[in-house]
């Protein structure tokens, strides 16, 4: 008996473990705004054939720990062959614009994404350029916009300060908020 129990015990670590019956066949990732599905898949396709069981949260995390949207993630096995990836991404709070295109950026000045157009983001534009980071009133004013829920953000056309205690918020309606400090 108990050599039959040692034997069932061996072949059930081997299936779950090395056989490819419990092998990752199909990803899902969900959460993702910024990041695009197929962006996510591919950075995660050197899972695919991984047995399940072997899959942690870190092993997906350093697949995409290089995209700047994303700020963690979460790996859920649904056997046989599925795992969903759950993306919590980092929230942009301003624009700032380099160029002809402008950049997404959270609240310590990180840019998450680049878009063509001002209009695609509907969240204000600090003024300064991509030089406005180096600024030392930049973190008060993104303070302020990281506290303002996103109605709120979208109705905001400019964000400015000239000292940490002068923040201002203009609204897209031409209306000027004197915020103050953070």
């Amino acid at each position: 008996g108990a050599a039959a129990a040692a034997v069932l015990l061996a072949v059930l670590f081997f299936v779950v473990f090395f056989s490819p019956a419990l092998a990752l066949k199909n990803l899902r990732v969900e959460g993702n705004t910024l990041l695009t599905t197929q962006e996510a898949e591919a950075a995660l396709a050197p899972l695919l054939g991984t047995p399940l069981a072997l899959i942690a949260d870190s092993d997906a995390g350093a697949l995409l720990g290089d995209r700047p949207e994303v700020q963690s993630v979460e790996v859920t096995a649904v056997p046989p062959s599925d795992l969903v990836v759950t993306v919590t991404e980092r929230v942009p709070v301003a624009v700032l614009q380099n160029g002809s295109e402008f950049l997404l950026i959270d609240e310590e000045g990180r840019q998450l994404k680049a878009v063509g157009e001002r209009g695609q983001a509907a969240l204000p534009l600090i003024d300064g350029g991509t030089d406005a980071v180096n600024s030392s009133v930049f973190p008060t004013v993104t303070a302020v916009l990281a506290a303002l829920p996103p109605n709120v953000l979208g109705m905001l056309d400019h964000a400015s300060a000239q000292t940490v205690d002068s923040v201002e918020l203009k609204l897209t309606g031409g209306q000027t908020v004197f915020w103050g400090s953070a």
